[in-house]
């Protein structure tokens, strides 16, 4: 088999440990070193005396990360390689072979490296992450105080929409005072809780026991604390998208996708789409679109593969919220696959059209242009008419075809 690189290494990474394999003309050398940045470095030294010119690695997890960094810092060629991708044949296995068997498909060109984004992109989507885990602890925390006012006989979520609203949290530090007064509602809620003082009434009748009242107000004190640190990220990714904010914009004027959602987005897929060939690579990688499965002349099941969460569920979500809308292309899209294929398929399928838009919006530096809500019909109507028309023709009849008034 033809060598490419001549000068390579292989790397099995774990937790505790790496072991690499280099193999040169001249040699080849297995060495183990630990995982700590200053046997890291030791690594990198062995690597640089060799003068490999590629590295290539598993993508275990987050321990890849402590030595891709520093590879990148040495302006090494780093592969990082999905694990499905290097898969040896089961047995005799020992972490010596698998850094031998990792160099020994690098060095002739059998591997293909994973999309890793510049550090300026990987520092946000760390961000963008982190505030994504934030919002759903919160999201956590509202769903255990729920519980708490449940066990406390109170049915505030049955008539308030958002229990930790003005008006809830008025409620709520009333309950925890224990000074809880029936004929004050009016002063205490706002907006249109104001018409529904007589099912607020009712709601709050029940017992709030000391212990139950504590839990309320540390319950409350940890939103408030989360909605603090997710202000504090969401400032800290606001200034890092500025140079993108044009970007944003369009993919914003995407039905069922706000500013959060783009932010997302853009983080993970970065906008220069050059790293993916087309759209179907994109959304391939992102794990939005049906795996292929056939043997035998069978088609089997047809799942999508994991690609990547982050992206995958923001997409969903998006489709999800592009279903609620009214008179646009992806809501009748959605509806359409629905009730042939069910809601979790159809949001599936609206996302990965979703994607694929906003790929050509980052290439082509196009703005959206919703297609309207009859655009199957209208496309199906004339794929119709095309048809018997040629169905006629063919039998040496001429058609003259007039709308009806």
């Amino acid at each position: 088999m033809q060598v490419v690189h001549e000068r390579c290494c292989g790397l099995d990474v774990h937790k505790k440990k790496v072991v690499g394999c280099v193999i040169t003309p001249e040699i080849k050398e297995i060495r183990t070193f630990g995982t700590m940045t200053d046997d890291l470095e030791s690594l990198i030294k062995w690597i640089l005396g060799h003068e490999c010119t590629h590295v290539a690695m598993e993508s275990t997890g987050v321990f890849w990360k402590p030595i891709f960094n520093l590879l990148e810092d040495r302006d090494l060629e780093a592969l990082v390689v999905n694990a499905q991708h290097i898969k040896q044949v089961p047995g005799r296995k020992t972490d010596v072979r698998d850094a031998e068997w990792i160099a020994d498909l690098l060095r002739h060109g059998l591997l293909k490296g994973s999309y890793i984004p510049d550090r300026n992109q990987r520092e946000l989507r760390e961000l963008v992450r982190y505030r994504k885990s934030l919002v759903r602890e919160r999201a956590n925390e509202v769903n255990r105080l729920q519980k708490v006012l449940e066990g406390a006989n109170i049915k505030l979520a049955s008539v308030a929409s958002d229990v930790v609203g003005v008006s809830g949290r008025a409620i709520l530090t009333e309950l925890i005072g224990g000074q809880m007064d029936e004929s004050r509602l009016k002063e205490i809620v706002k907006g249109r809780l104001r018409n529904k003082t007589a099912e607020l009434k009712r709601a709050l009748h029940g017992v709030v026991r000391p212990h139950q009242q504590m839990m309320l107000a540390v319950q409350l004190r940890h939103i408030d604390h989360l909605d603090e640190l997710i202000e504090e990220v969401s400032a800290e990714i606001e200034q890092r998208m500025r140079p993108f904010d044009e970007d944003l914009r369009r993919i914003q004027t995407i039905p069922g996708i706000g500013e959060r959602t783009a932010e997302l987005i853009l983080a993970e897929i970065g906008t220069d789409m050059s790293r993916f060939p087309s759209a179907q690579h994109l959304a391939s990688w992102a794990g939005m679109c049906p795996g292929n499965n056939e043997s035998a002349g069978k088609r089997r099941s047809g799942k999508t593969r994991k690609g990547d969460p982050w992206l995958r569920e923001a997409l969903i979500e998006a489709a999800r919220g592009a279903a609620r809308t009214k008179n646009t292309y992806l809501s009748a899209k959605y509806h359409r696959i629905a009730a042939r294929r069910g809601s979790k398929r159809a949001a599936v399928a609206v996302g990965h059209y979703m994607l694929i838009i906003i790929y050509h919006m980052l290439v082509n530096q196009t703005e959206y242009e919703d297609l309207g809500p009859t655009y199957h019909e209208e496309r199906n109507r004339e794929r119709v008419i095309r048809r018997h028309l040629h169905s006629l023709e063919k039998l040496g009849l001429t058609v003259i075809v007039q709308p009806t008034s």
